[in-house]
């Protein structure tokens, strides 16, 4: 809702003295300013418009001023502030952007996919719903991605659209020549080829130990093999157990090979086929431990677990306050009040001049 405040209240003090010379001048106006013996000669003569208007005049100004005196004031025109509490859970999304996710073996509406795309895919499904789900709307959502490093993207939050928005920028890492064709980011991007899970899940770990919930959990979305970190996947499982969060973890992809995006001698983007391998013993170890459960990413209907798994967790409040800036209104007033005054200035100096 739409709401009024006036940031300078105490200008509305002087509204009295506006008042009180407003009523002087109606009283000053109603006394004569020459005396006559008779005025009976001039009872009969018609009443112009320009009566009608002088009358007017000390209207004209108490308006002016009393619009000056509420500009004073500062009024302010915004949206109320007010809080919304709602039943929801915190999640933190952990996804994997190694080399690995660049295999084609998802297909996305007939068209083949690397899975990451798909990963970001059932991201979106599963945050913002569509005509099968019903979205995580009343939940506080937030987003790690990895490779052979950990970074934590976007903090828990009930603004879902900005959330989304960052997900998109979630790209795997890619070689970077110079004119000569040499890669100058070797030593960074071979790092960003592997996966480093236990440094992922101790990331989200350490964003949703201090949140205030019943239902804390960490949905992991990777092919499930961890080749790097400083942290072991079965010690950050243990850290999260600590606390209380569950892990559900979701196997991407299939064990064997896979078509991955390549180029030949003469520069060509082809497709070549490398052996692949979903570990998906370490991703059930790690849901078993936390209390959670694993699923396979190869079907929607997988997919549909996951989100009527989270439906019955235990849920808790949620309290968000939205805060509102308030827009400056007081021309909307002071230009017409000094309208007001200036006219009935000009006015009373001009054409209704009169004897004191």
């Amino acid at each position: 809702m739409t709401a009024v405040r006036f940031h300078d209240p105490l200008w509305l003090l002087l509204l009295l003295p506006v008042i009180g010379f407003s009523l002087y001048a109606f009283r000053r106006q109603r006394r004569g300013s020459v005396l006559y013996s008779s005025v009976d000669l001039l009872r009969d003569l018609p009443v112009t418009w320009a009566l009608r208007v002088r009358h007017c005049l000390p209207w004209l100004r108490m308006i002016g001023l009393v619009l000056i005196a509420l500009a004073l004031m500062r009024p302010q025109l915004g949206r109320e502030e007010f809080r919304i509490r709602t039943e929801g859970i915190a999640i933190e999304m952990c996804i994997d952007r190694s080399g690995s996710m660049q295999a084609l073996d998802f297909r996305i509406e007939g068209e083949p996919r690397n899975r990451l795309t798909a990963v970001k895919q059932v991201f979106r499904q599963f945050v913002a719903g569509d005509d099968r789900f019903a979205g995580r709307g009343d939940d506080l959502v937030g987003l790690v991605v990895f490779g052979g490093f950990a970074d934590a993207m976007c903090p828990l939050t009930l603004d879902h659209g900005a959330l989304l928005e960052v997900l998109e920028t979630v790209r795997i890492s890619e070689p970077v020549q110079d004119k000569q064709g040499r890669v100058i980011n070797d030593g960074l991007w071979q790092e960003e080829q592997a996966t480093a899970i236990g440094d992922a899940i101790a990331v989200a770990v350490d964003r949703l130990k201090d949140v205030d919930a019943k239902s804390r959990i960490i949905v992991l979305l990777s092919d499930g093999e961890n080749t790097a970190g400083v942290v072991a996947p079965e010690e950050a499982a243990e850290a999260a157990h600590a606390f209380g969060i569950r892990i559900y973890s979701i196997g991407v992809g299939t064990t064997g090979t896979a078509p991955f995006p390549a180029r030949d001698l003469f520069g060509r983007n082809v497709l070549q086929s490398r052996p692949v391998k979903l570990d998906e013993e370490t991703l059930k170890a790690l849901a078993e431990q936390t209390r959670g459960q694993y699923f396979n990413a190869q079907n929607t209907e997988a997919l549909q677990q996951v989100y009527a798994e989270i439906d019955r967790l235990e849920k808790t409040e949620t309290e968000g306050r939205l805060y509102t800036e308030y827009g400056e209104v007081f021309q909307w007033l002071l230009v017409p009040g000094l309208a007001c005054v200036l006219l009935e200035i000009w006015l009373t100096c001009t054409r209704f001049r009169s004897l004191p």
